[in-house]
């Protein structure tokens, strides 16, 4: 089945914390999840899409190998493409081909729209690029389906992947890479699973995918904990520790949360295998004898607020997330490690906590900080 509409998502941190009602309920989430954690590098982005800048990596991604069934089934111009552009792109080329068979089965799909023109939603190309101005898919390609590279415009995710001067949403060589960088502008180092929903708005499509990419894979693969760059990450972009806190109790309270790095997302969760976005900053704070409220709408009206701008290390940052039968205030908090960063669990089905960007203007709007250690009830806690 095709991808139908093929368009950037609004990104939302719905889901992203447990309510007073989810507490009253009890509804606490039981379970462990074993994330295999995979840290790979910020990879460069073409011109028209806005870099992860944030923080720096030093290990690379390890691509697998490809299985039998992925010799004998994939088309083999396609796994060169797939592998190549896996490697230089730091994406895991099987994930690539994932998508490249569940959008066109590798371009052997005779549907309309794989060598020409486009589909009823106007979606073109082995990996069914919105290429048609007004129409339900749109044009994040960016220009004509087939252009000169020189007439190509500033926007969108069409490029000239081979070199022959010509930027061609049917030509997998031009494709492919487009579709790595569209995975990668929608989140793919934080969390390959959202990203992947960024590019067709189902979880059936997500799991298709993530199914054909372990079939490609030689050997056992698992992309149930989301790849990451940000989960282990801990240089900033100047190549500086992040988290360096201003005094060994908020350095402590730091450290804590960044331990958990890696740990699921789960709605209600308060650990110790799991989090919601406020559970993680209530235990973190707990780690040093601190009570703060167990939710972040309670959270936000706790300690003294803090000028953007001002914020440090320890911090709490909350966004403008509010919902239907929920009390009133923000609905996702994150901690502060500074450089721009946040420590959080957010998101569910979204992987698991990581280090992020908070001022980023593809996420809800910052309400504001917080220094919960500034709170007179915190300082009263400290003194006894």
């Amino acid at each position: 089945m095709m991808t139908r509409l093929f368009v950037n998502p609004e990104p939302s941190d719905e889901g992203s914390c447990a309510t007073r009602l989810a507490i009253a309920l009890g509804l606490f989430i039981a379970g462990v999840l074993v994330l295999a954690i995979i840290i790979i590098p910020t990879a460069s982005i073409n011109r028209g899409m806005s870099a992860f800048t944030g923080m720096q990596c030093t290990s690379e991604t390890e691509q697998v190998d490809a299985s039998g069934y992925a010799e004998d089934s994939v088309p083999a111009n396609y796994l060169e493409i797939y592998q190549k552009v896996g490697e230089e792109k730091g994406l895991p080329w099987n994930v690539l081909a994932g998508v490249g068979q569940v959008e066109s089965h590798h371009g052997r799909w005779e549907g309309p729209g794989i060598t020409e023109g486009h589909n009823d939603w106007g979606a073109a190309g082995p990996m069914q690029f919105g290429s048609l101005d007004g129409s339900a898919a749109g044009n994040s390609w960016g220009g004509e389906p087939v252009m000169p590279v020189e007439d190509r415009p500033e926007e969108g995710y069409g490029q000239d992947g081979n070199g022959d001067g010509v930027v061609s949403v049917y030509d997998p060589a031009d494709a492919i890479p487009a579709a790595a960088d569209y995975l990668i502008a929608h989140g793919a180092e934080d969390d390959i699973r959202n990203a992947i929903y960024g590019y067709n708005h189902a979880w059936w499509y997500v799991e298709d995918v993530l199914s054909w990419a372990e079939q490609y894979a030689d050997g056992d693969y698992s992309t149930d904990g989301a790849i990451e760059t940000a989960v282990n990450c801990n240089l900033t972009a100047e190549g500086e520790p992040i988290a360096q806190a201003p005094d060994e109790l908020t350095q402590a309270v730091v450290d804590w949360a960044l331990d958990q790095r890696g740990k699921p997302y789960v709605w209600g969760g308060t650990g110790p295998n799991g989090f919601d976005c406020s559970g993680l900053l209530m235990r973190a704070y707990e780690s040093i004898g601190v009570t703060i409220p167990r939710v972040s709408q309670d959270q936000w009206n706790f300690g003294p607020r803090i000028e953007k701008g001002e914020e440090q290390p320890g911090d709490l940052v909350f966004f403008d997330v509010q919902r239907s039968g929920e009390p009133p205030g923000p609905g996702h908090v994150g901690m502060v490690i500074g450089d721009g960063l946040m420590v959080e669990a957010w998101c569910t089905d979204c992987g698991p906590i990581a280090t992020r960007e908070y001022d980023d203007p593809n996420r809800s709007e910052i309400m504001g900080f917080t220094r919960p250690l500034e709170d007179p009830d915190v300082k009263a806690q400290l003194e006894q």
